[in-house]
């Protein structure tokens, strides 16, 4: 398991670059506007511009607090999507990647358990997706003063959980449908769909109380419908986590049990 993570996070590090300041560059982008925009009323003004349909689905209510604005338009959305394409580019290419291109067959002859190398993976695709999450609660917590958020510090730590749950989550469903089936588009495929309709069912269940039922099924909505950057430990990070679990080892079940002689 530790040589294949080491190799993974050395081979990768240079991506791993490439989305952190990505992540910084956004953050930094949205953030830095909200003394301008956010205090002195000019936020009200602009919502009130904007289609009432729009504001809920991307839930901009919220923004007219630090804690809201922070979530509405980092977490909620390329703070959302850049990790997430990170996370299933990553899990798509840990097993079906390697497999498409005979690496895994190579490594497995070689002494390398299936289970550790699953297991190896898994970690690194966690190890990365950590540094993402935690590195971009650092950055939101240097920048709480300068940017006059007034973010309840000890917010940042549930906030940090639920955006990295978030992300592993359709990482995860890379992982196990690569582990399941070996082939990559698939795995990239069946990631982006359930991140898509994660954030298909919040922004419907958003419009209508008719389908708050869609948050059940929404892996977006467990993270960030209860914010826990305003709200702090919500409930919505238990069953999160545990799908992150059942889908992580899921994936080191489903390439031991299955045929790879071809």
């Amino acid at each position: 398991m530790i040589p294949v993570f080491i190799r993974t996070l050395a081979e990768s590090w240079r991506g791993l670059l490439v989305w952190t300041l990505a992540l910084t560059a956004v953050m930094m982008l949205y953030l830095s506007l909200y003394p301008s925009i956010g205090i002195d009323g000019q936020m009200m003004q602009m919502l009130e511009t904007l289609p009432p349909s729009l504001v809920n689905t991307l839930g901009f209510d919220q923004i007219t607090s630090g804690a809201g604005y922070a979530q509405a338009t980092f977490y909620g959305i390329l703070g959302f999507v850049l990790p997430t394409v990170a996370a299933i580019g990553w899990g798509s290419a840990a097993v079906a990647g390697a497999e498409e291109q005979g690496r895994l067959e190579l490594d497995l002859a070689h002494g390398i358990s299936r289970t550790g190398y699953v297991a190896g993976q898994v970690l690194a695709l966690v190890a990365r997706l950590a540094w993402l999450g935690v590195y971009s609660g650092c950055l939101l917590l240097a920048v709480n003063t300068p940017f006059e958020l007034d973010l309840a510090r000890e917010n940042v730590i549930p906030q940090t959980l639920a955006a990295i749950g978030l992300w592993l989550f359709s990482g995860g469903v890379a992982l196990l449908v690569g582990s399941l089936f070996g082939r990559r588009a698939w795995a990239m495929g069946a990631g982006a769909l359930v991140a898509a309709a994660a954030f298909l069912f919040n922004g419907v269940a958003n419009q209508n109380d008719d389908f708050d039922a869609l948050r059940a099924l929404s892996p977006y909505s467990w993270a960030y419908h209860e914010s826990p950057l305003r709200e702090g430990w919500t409930d919505g990070l238990w069953p999160l986590w545990i799908g992150v679990v059942l889908l992580l080892a899921g994936s080191v079940v489903a390439l031991t049990r299955r045929d790879l002689r071809g």
